[in-house]
């Protein structure tokens, strides 16, 4: 199976190397903002004439937004525009002119509604203070040291790795993976490099290819399984927030550049920045090492992981939980495991959004008219049971998966879920035969055993 993934490294450059990665994110900055104006300039110039009202076949000639006709165009006018485009490589124009071009590609399909999800605005100026430094090489000399510490780039040279590269060396050794691109960044005051490989990797297999798991995620528990494990919420966020506020205040006090007068920064206020810049970079790589983990565990060992189509940008309106929201990562955790459940041999199930998992009886089917939010234990007045209202959740979308095999892909309503929950206050659903139910005994299997029970097996 032959898959696109990246190998991201950590990176140790000396005060001249990173003098030079920094002036080829300057010179992607500089193609960038130039045919930025170019673009704008003529838009511009045909939206005034429009308004004298000139006719459309004598308007000024429109020109092309793709990246050759801006690389065409480029190259016509570097000379006078970068009369040093000679001490970069040409990847570094290469990298601001593509970023262009998608995001006016981007932002003409959201305008005539051929582009999916939230409006794209018109592309805006970099600027060297405000843009991430990053450049990008698909061509010249890509490769992996035999020691594995170093990598080579196109002018840029010999680079030290922080960490090492074993992993992707041993892929590009016996030929199951291809370099196909290198991008250079900075993030949080460190420079990382990410190659972009097409990888052959081996067909998996999950530890349990026939056991069934629920996944319901919250602000309280990170997530709760239907074998009744919970992964608490470390709320890296809120642990470093103190911290946070300390450093905030720190960089206020000291002297900071201003546009209006033209008062530069001073090297206190540069400093103060940085470590700002490194205390959200480790709440970021904290939150993404343990999300990685907890994905990776499951796609492992569980066949099929069910999970709830979740309306998170509607979620993140609710002021009171649009910050704990952002610091548990629902969506980072949902596109994880989308890929990870590929590459390990499993599925991953989406129940619909208006699914009532919460509201649903994971014994006998019954379904409630309203549940508070307020309320964390879930009792059934048809059979009695009382247990965690995530608990219950989990138990119900693992009851899914049964459905799933009928429905095919895409999101499963799974027992009539609709839009609106039924006007009565309980309404009784037969279960299927073969659905998770009553047995949540969290025993292992047999190697080979057919079960859609929810098991229970620690990593």
């Amino acid at each position: 199976m032959k898959v696109i993934q990246a190998y991201r490294f950590a990176l140790d450059l000396t005060p001249g190397q990173e003098r030079a990665a920094l002036g080829h994110a300057g010179a992607a900055r500089k193609a960038h903002n130039w045919a930025l104006e170019r673009v704008q300039a003529v838009m511009d110039q045909r939206a005034a004439e429009r308004t004298y009202g000139i006719a459309v076949e004598q308007l000024t000639p429109s020109i092309s937004w793709s990246l050759p006709a801006l690389r065409k165009a480029w190259n016509a006018a570097k000379d006078e525009v970068a009369p040093w485009w000679r001490d970069y490589s040409k990847e570094a124009f290469n990298t601001g002119l593509d970023a262009l071009a998608r995001a006016l590609k981007n932002w003409s399909h959201s305008r005539s509604g051929t582009r999916a999800g939230r409006p794209v605005g018109f592309p805006r100026f970099k600027s060297r203070r405000r843009s991430t430094p990053s450049v990008r090489f698909t061509t010249g000399t890509i490769r992996v040291e035999h020691d594995r510490m170093h990598i080579v780039l196109p002018r840029l040279g010999r680079l030290k790795l922080h960490e090492s590269a074993r992993r992707l060396a041993r892929r590009l050794d016996n030929g199951s993976a291809r370099i196909l691109s290198a991008a250079v960044r900075r993030d949080g005051g460190r420079w990382h490099v990410s190659f972009t490989c097409e990888v052959d990797r081996a067909q998996r297999r999950p530890a349990w290819p026939n056991s069934v798991v629920g996944l319901d995620v919250g602000v309280k528990h990170l997530a709760v399984l239907s074998t009744g494990e919970i992964v608490p919420n470390p709320r890296h966020l809120d642990t470093a927030s103190r911290r946070m506020r300390r450093l905030a205040r720190r960089m206020s006090r000291r002297v900071g550049p201003d546009r209006r007068t033209g008062q530069k920064a001073s090297h206190r206020w540069e400093r103060a920045r940085r470590h700002v810049a490194q205390a959200n970079a480790r709440v970021a790589n904290l939150r993404r090492d343990g999300l990685h983990k907890l994905t990776t565990r499951l796609a492992g060992g569980y066949g099929t992981v069910v999970v709830e189509d979740l309306n998170v940008s509607g979620m993140l309106r609710n002021r009171s939980l649009a910050r704990h929201i952002t610091d548990a990562g629902f969506a980072e955790m949902r596109r994880q495991l989308t890929y990870k459940t590929e590459w390990n041999g499993g599925r991953l199930i989406v129940a619909d959004r208006w699914y009532p998992s919460s509201k649903t009886c994971s014994g006998c089917g019954a379904v409630k008219t309203k549940l508070a939010l307020s309320k964390r234990t879930y009792t059934c007045i048809i059979c009695g049971l009382t247990l965690d209202r995530d608990l219950n959740a989990a138990r119900n979308l693992a009851a899914l998966a049964a459905d799933a095999v009928t429905a095919g892909s895409g999101p499963v309503a799974g027992r009539g879920a609709d839009h609106k929950t039924p006007p009565s206050g309980l309404v009784a659903v037969k279960r299927q035969p073969g659905t998770a139910t009553a047995d949540q005994t969290g025993t292992v299997p047999p190697q080979g055993a057919t079960t859609n029970h929810v098991l229970t097996r620690a990593y």
